[in-house]
């Protein structure tokens, strides 16, 4: 571990407990930076998530503009519906391909806690964090209230329950549901 720099023990020193492998090198105008981009970000997600006006044009259009600007990737004829949460401090790990349609109060996540080196007595805050990308794929439609967790990748065509954990990848052209998501029926081809 490098040394830790001056911001890292002054967020210390105030009371703030942050994980030294991410705050610990860090200068005190990158963590300024970091700390105005979360606000930029915070308040495009905070117009996106309940904003009414402009109402019809939200879901296809003002929602996957914003969400771009945030640092997604989102793809054509994508609806974003209300109250989709996104991880935007990790926006840049969201891959949304066209027509992929996210229901109401989703919950897109790109990070977690690294657990495997967590024991008794140990801070929980101290812990580094798992940063992985999130892919949904073409036509894919993910159900109102449902978490996707980092690193899955949602296949084409595939349908996630409303109320389902995803923590695994979902194959293209299946109907997956549950807490953990599973797979309950594959699509058939048209005959």
């Amino acid at each position: 571990m490098a040394k830790t720099s001056i911001t890292y023990r002054f967020l210390k020193f105030i009371g703030l407990n942050f994980s030294e492998e991410e705050y610990g090198d860090i200068s005190f105008f990158k963590a300024i930076y970091r700390a105005l981009k979360g606000i930029k970000n915070a308040l495009l997600l905070k117009y996106c998530m309940y904003s009414v006006i402009l109402s019809p044009l939200n879901y296809r259009k003002i929602r996957p503009i914003i969400w771009r600007w945030i640092g997604a990737q989102v793809g054509e004829d994508t609806f974003i519906g209300y109250e989709v949460w996104m991880d935007f401090n990790n926006a840049g790990l969201i891959e949304i391909e066209d027509h992929v349609h996210i229901a109401n109060r989703c919950l897109l996540l790109c990070h977690q806690r690294d657990l495997s080196n967590y024991y008794v007595d140990d801070d929980y805050s101290k812990l580094p964090y798992h940063r992985k990308k999130i892919h949904l794929k073409k036509g894919c439609l993910i159900g109102m209230e449902t978490i996707v967790m980092p690193g899955v990748t949602i296949g084409e065509g595939a349908i996630i329950g409303a109320g389902s954990l995803v923590t695994k990848d979902i194959p293209a052209w299946t109907i997956a549901s549950g807490r953990p998501a599973k797979v309950i029926k594959q699509i058939p081809k048209r005959l």
